[in-house]
């Protein structure tokens, strides 16, 4: 990294050091000579100093490129962020580039190989999304004899350091390991942005840089077999693989056992580590090829067919199509293994009898070959014979599409017979005279199953397509029932109604309270399940792996329960069971079971954080409330009782030694100090009234001058410094009103101009009938900054002018607002248009002026 930057800035990019660990190394140190080094920030860590990166001083500095060792460091508590990646994707948001070293052993996603090779868990991580998101990697490669020379010569660590490190560490079988570690990920890395590359210029492939192995899963036996040398093969290329299912036309026509067979291939597929994928295609080879060109895929692995010429001349063979077709990809046919495995025809014939055959659609086919022939019989005399014949395709049509592909032949069938029965000389007999009508009757039966197999297979289409809809249009409606649900109850029941009524399944959730599992939700409602099903659900919750019935782990129990949770966290597990025995889910039922639960997963865990964030938020507020509270009380308590003590103190020890002025200055100071204390308790009384919703005014019909009066009295000694000024209109009528109230709040408005006017202004209070009652407060100070407008009626909250702060708790204001608002009034607050100062607006509605009783009138 140092010669690489050191070529750079020859080139004229500026380039400098955010942090290099030397440890001491000559040879690094030479490297750093003539770079500018970005002072490192001090740091306090277990009681002695630190040097860490300065990530303020590297933004502020803001070169082109910036040099970072030791991308996976743990930074000293205090720190602005825990990891030093952390800081350096800081950096790159500020848009300098970033050179950055990093070991191996620090990957995230190889962390556990690391530690079984090593037996050392290494605990600084960098997650593989650095990897993935780098723009240029370059991998270091030693041979370990290489690595061990360098530690030796002290060219790593220092000599003691390093001997250390070679005896539990870097040891040559340590060292072989995680070179290849090395190698195969950046191999990868290189691969993924190979096939980046292909896919962004729709390039077909494949590029046999690195192996891709796919192999074909369907229902025929020896699927297994297929999967386990898969993942051998895998093994031995070091290449991944993929089981792939491709849902044909035949897919819906599968009997259980073939799908049984399907559902487990793939369940080992995922077992051994390896992707399934379930695509649906009405063109098998094609869908399985162009899978394998848009993945890269280089080997495709498939079982060799079991069934006989005669099908594979009528239907075809997938596996010849596929080696014919293939190009450069390379196929194995593997001969399949013909023999069940242990146990699973047991399974299979456990499961419902056959209903066997239905007659049912082919009297209906007769039927419809009836009707057609009356209907024929109508325009035999202005048709031909040919025209007559088409006639009957509609019965084989209908059949095909209603029925399938039996019925409809069997309705081909019996046309052939009608034609030539009711139509063809001579009538009403099977013989045929004209060797011409032998054609057109081959003809006609060969367009009729042609024609059916068509049919049918549309009908098995639109029907898979009908049922794809049907499951994709109830996933959507129940993420959108999910959506509008904020309870997690609700979203329980929600999720285990939604499974049970898509599944045809008894559902089961439990989720861990008061140190157990325990069910909180089911369908249909359960409250408790058998002992030994609660085992199987506390293991598969302990291990986070499926348990119960069909799982590798307590197989014979009757529920099967899958672990629930998000990449985030476990939530808990959901049991499923069906009064049917075999095997619970097919693969269409495994996948829309796991929809199902990952919505529903995100879902609590969208009601989870944001129950966390509103408890966050209280508590934030709380303390806010509570510190703001102890600031308060620990200055407007202590000063005025502070003052207090100070003057009867002085009065106790002094007093004959004081003059009659003085003695009288003390005691009008506590008297001052008493009143302001009081003001300050009855403020904290008025707020909990109005918090408590135990406050309820009193309303009256009230002289608005006699209560500005009054507050303008008991103002006196707050506006010593000021001059009170009162504008009252003449002609007010009587409000109800609470005159307390209303005289508490002017006080508090008086009070708050009174502090925050300079000395010798004006105060005014004005009354005015303005489409209601409008009372204003307004002074002649510095004025209210526009975006404190509304702020200063919260609780505890001051305007500071500079570093100035004026005495007080921040709920005089709220509390007029409070009252004010109780009363049925609104108080804003704003600036004075006509010169500086600050105006508090209250204004009672028309509604509450009070009605004049008969033979009275008003007057001042």
């Amino acid at each position: 990294m140092l010669s690489q930057g050191a070529a750079r800035r020859r080139d004229g990019v500026d380039v400098v050091i955010g942090v290099v660990e030397t440890h001491g190394r000559v040879e690094t140190l030479a490297l750093v000579d003539g770079f500018e080094i970005v002072s490192r920030r001090r740091a306090e860590y277990r009681g002695r100093a630190v040097e860490e990166m300065d990530l303020d001083a590297i933004l502020a500095r803001h070169p082109a490129l910036v040099l970072v060792d030791e991308l996976a460091h743990t930074n000293a508590p205090g720190s602005r962020h825990a990891k030093r990646y952390l800081d350096v994707e800081e950096i790159l948001d500020a848009g300098i580039d970033v050179w950055t070293t990093l070991n191996i052993q620090h990957v995230e996603s190889l962390n556990d190989v690391v530690a079984q090779i090593t037996r050392i868990r290494v605990r600084e991580t960098v997650p593989d999304s650095w990897i993935d998101g780098a723009a240029e990697i370059e991998l270091i490669d030693l041979t370990p004899e290489d690595l061990q020379k360098r530690l030796a010569e002290g060219k790593v660590y220092v000599r003691d350091q390093a001997r250390r490190a070679v005896d539990h560490f870097f040891k040559p079988g340590n060292l072989a390991a995680l070179r290849e570690l090395a190698l195969r990920r950046t191999a990868q890395r290189v691969d993924d942005q190979m096939l980046g590359y292909m896919r962004a210029h729709a390039i077909t492939g494949p590029w046999a840089a690195g192996d891709r192995i796919m192999v074909c899963v369907s229902e025929a036996r020896g699927g297994e077999a297929l999967i386990r040398y898969a993942r051998r093969m895998a093994d031995r290329l070091g290449a991944r693989w993929t089981a792939v299912y491709v849902e044909g036309s035949r897919h819906h026509r599968l009997g259980e056992a073939d799908r049984d067979r399907v559902a487990r291939a793939l369940l080992l597929a995922e077992k051994l580590g390896g992707e399934t994928v379930t695509v649906p295609a009405t063109d098998i080879v094609a869908e399985i090829l162009a899978y394998a060109r848009r993945n890269n895929i280089t080997q495709i692995i498939i079982g060799k067919s079991s069934r006989s010429r005669w099908f594979e001349m009528l239907h075809g063979s997938v596996v010849h199509d596929l080696v014919r077709k293939a190009g450069t990809i390379s196929v194995q046919v593997l001969a399949g293994d013909d023999a069940p495995p242990p146990g699973a025809e047991e399974r299979i014939q456990t499961r419902p009898a056959d209903p066997g055959f239905d007659p049912r659609p082919y009297l209906v086919a007769a039927i419809g070959v009836a009707v057609t022939t009356a209907a024929a019989h109508g325009v035999a005399a202005f048709a031909t014979t040919n025209s007559i014949a088409l006639v009957y395709l509609i019965p084989v049509l209908f059949c095909a599409a209603r029925y399938g592909l039996g019925p409809s032949i069997f309705a081909s069938l019996l046309s052939v017979v009608a034609v030539n029965f009711f139509f063809l000389a001579p009538l009403y007999s099977l013989v045929i005279a004209d060797p011409s009508n032998v054609t057109s009757l081959v003809f006609f039966l060969v367009v009729a199953v042609v024609t059916s197999n068509l049919q049918s297979r549309a009908r098995l289409q639109a029907r898979g397509a009908a049922a794809r809809a049907k499951a994709t249009a109830e996933l959507y409606g129940f993420s959108r029932k999910l959506a509008a649900i904020a309870s997690s109850d609700d979203l329980l029941w929600a999720a285990a109604y939604q499974i049970a009524a898509m599944l045809k399944l008894r559902v089961v959730i439990l989720m861990p309270q008061d140190g157990s599992l325990q069910v909180v939700a089911g369908y249909p409602p359960e409250d408790r399940i058998e002992e030994t099903e609660r085992a199987a659900a506390q293991w598969s919750w302990a291990n986070d792996r499926p348990a119960g019935r069909g799982a590798d782990t307590l197989p014979g129990g009757k529920w099967l329960f899958l672990p629930w949770g998000t990449a985030a966290s476990p939530i808990g597990v959901v049991g499923i069971d069906r009064e049917q025995p075999g095997p619970l889910l097919s693969p269409d039922d495994q996948r829309l079971l796991e929809s199902l639960m990952d919505q529903a997963a995100v879902a609590i865990e969208r009601v989870r954080l944001a129950k966390d964030v509103d408890e966050v938020r209280v508590v934030a507020e709380t303390e806010r409330l509570r510190a703001a509270l102890l600031t308060s009380i620990s200055h407007d308590l202590r000063t005025p009782l502070a003052s207090i003590i100070g003057a009867i103190s002085s009065l106790r020890r002094h007093d004959q030694a004081l003059a009659p002025a003085a003695r009288g200055e003390l005691m009008e100071m506590v008297e001052d100090e008493a009143e302001r204390l009081n003001r300050f308790v009855g403020n904290l009384l008025d707020m909990t009234r109005l918090e408590s919703g135990v406050l309820r005014p009193k309303l009256e019909a009230a002289e608005v001058a006699e209560i500005v009066g009054a507050a303008a009295d008991r103002c006196a000694p707050l506006v010593t410094r000021h001059r009170l000024g009162l504008d009252l209109a003449p002609d007010l009528p009587l409000y109800l009103l609470d005159p307390i109230l209303l005289e508490q709040v002017l006080v508090n408005l008086i009070d708050n101009a009174a502090k925050y006017a300079p000395a010798g202004t004006a105060i005014t209070v004005s009354a005015r009938e303005e489409k209601g009652l409008v009372i204003r407060v307004l002074d002649e100070g510095d004025g209210i900054p526009e975006d404190k407008l509304e702020a200063i009626f919260d609780k505890f909250n001051r305007i500071h002018h500079g570093d100035s702060a004026q005495a007080g708790t921040g709920l005089g204001l709220a509390i007029c607002r409070g009252f004010v608002e109780t009363m049925g009034g609104r108080i804003r607050a704003g600036n004075r248009g006509d010169r500086r100062g600050a105006v508090f607006t209250i204004t009672f509605p028309p509604d509450l002026a009070a009605p004049l009783l008969p033979g009275t009138s008003m007057g001042l």
